[in-house]
């Protein structure tokens, strides 16, 4: 051992037995020995020249390999299973067994999963401080109010605490699209169930930015270096009308306030005019009253001698 060395226990997830918190437990209750003698402390130093063995056998570093799988429907994350199930590795060649899987998917959910032997990944990929999306596509039994999915974002009390998601987006009647960054065990199952609802179907997309795309069931990828950089960061921000975020959600909400408070509210009411009396009214009109124009032409008679002519041998006329 020496003091220049390999942790203990990221030397053991670099040999594929497990996350880097996995194999602290492992060395924690007595399963390993450092050239002979039972190490229990995951911060022991492990050089070149020093020989690890855990439970009996001798376990040395790897290369790391990442590994991208589809896990079909019907299969359980895990190399041996008590119960008899079929599990994902059988999909896998014996020289892939090693790989431990990021996270899992339950036995009935399908798509995108992560198998490696590189423990640092797995804490970046894991760690809630980094907040790594995932994205599911996921049908419900009966379809759903658009305030429903406000819930998602908001927040749903379940037995297992206050979940949310990160953003989420109407596909269909029945299928809704959803984001998570913080992911509790079925999260997404758990949610539906608090509301009411039964999922029939969760398909997983998307983690970071590498997404599914057109890899079959049960078959698997090997990710070069460009691939394992899109797992490690975050699409940017998609500005899409159809997305749900939390600030849409409050937008919409304090729209739909001030439309609600502008019905109910009582229109102003009109000025008193001043009062002003009839007299002086129409004092004013006769003041501002134009006066009529005077046709053009002969003038007019004004009286009745003058508009009667007189005939000849009339007493008028002499």
């Amino acid at each position: 051992m020496s003091d220049d060395g390999t942790r203990l226990n990221k030397y053991l997830a670099s040999c594929g037995i497990g996350s880097r918190r996995g194999c602290d437990e492992l060395i924690q209750s007595g399963h390993v020995e450092v050239n002979g003698h039972i190490c229990q402390n995951p911060g022991t130093r492990i050089g070149p020249g020093d020989y690890v063995k855990v439970d009996g056998h001798r376990v040395v570093a790897k290369l790391p390999v990442v590994v991208a799988f589809h896990k079909p429907r019907g299969f359980v994350c895990t190399k041996e299973d008590e119960l008899g199930r079929e599990t994902i590795y059988q999909f896998l060649p014996p020289a892939l067994h090693h790989l431990h899987h990021v996270g899992r998917l339950d036995r009935d959910s399908e798509g995108l999963l992560i198998l490696t032997n590189d423990g640092d990944l797995t804490q970046k990929l894991m760690h809630p401080s980094k907040s790594m999306e995932k994205e599911y596509y996921v049908t419900s039994n009966q379809s759903f109010e658009n305030e429903r999915l406000d819930q998602f974002l908001t927040g749903i009390y379940t037995s297992e605490g206050k979940l949310k998601a990160k953003s989420i987006e109407r596909q269909s009647a029945r299928r809704i699209k959803v984001v998570l960054d913080h992911g509790a065990k079925r999260q997404i199952r758990v949610m539906f169930e608090a509301m009411g609802y039964q999922v029939t179907k969760l398909l997983r997309v998307r983690i970071g930015s590498l997404w599914l795309g057109d890899l079959e069931p049960g078959g698997y990828q090997q990710l070069n270096a460009a691939e394992i950089g899109m797992l490690l960061k975050n699409p940017k921000a998609e500005a899409s009308a159809k997305r749900f975020t939390k600030e849409t959600v409050v937008e919409r909400r304090e729209a739909a306030k001030d439309r609600a408070e502008a019905k109910t509210a009582k229109p102003a009411k009109k000025a008193a005019k001043p009062f002003v009396p009839a007299a002086k009214v129409r004092a004013q009109k006769e003041l501002t009253k134009k006066p009529k124009p005077q046709k053009r032409g002969r003038p007019q008679a004004t009286s009745r001698s003058e508009r009667t002519p007189k005939r000849p041998g009339s007493k008028r006329h002499r």
